[in-house]
């Protein structure tokens, strides 16, 4: 189950913030073969003078932050990057608005279904992929 922060800029309005979410994790579920459910994804949204932006971004600038179970291959890494920025790209976004930053974690250091260790309970999807 991937946990996701989606930070942008503030000004947008709340369809537009909703559709950002969608987009991202459409991404991911399409991507990693998640069922629907599986979500678990935060937009905040930040003042010019609470964030030093990358030089040249816009007011559409976007970081994706996704903390996944380990064990994707880099090929499916790579393919959720593009995913990601073709979905935001439908959104208004520019490819060069986009950060993308991948935390790959234990199963141990999640804590779902009630509590259970992730690596105790039984997913119902494949993580190496």
């Amino acid at each position: 189950m991937p946990v996701t922060l989606v930070s942008i800029l503030k000004g947008r309005s709340a369809g537009e913030k909703h559709a950002l979410m969608e987009a991202v994790q459409a991404a991911i579920s399409t991507t990693l073969g998640l069922p629907p459910h599986d979500r678990n994804l935060r937009l905040c949204a930040h003042g010019r003078d609470e964030w030093l932006l990358p030089e040249g971004a816009t007011d559409k600038y976007v970081l994706v932050e996704i903390a996944l179970f380990a064990g994707r291959a880099a090929e499916t890494k790579g393919r959720l990057y593009t995913a990601i920025v073709e979905r935001l790209a439908t959104v208004g976004v520019g490819k060069s608005d986009v950060f993308i930053r991948v935390i790959d974690q234990p199963r141990e250091n999640f804590g779902i279904r009630g509590g259970q260790r992730a690596d105790l309970v039984q997913l119902g999807y494949e993580v190496k992929v």
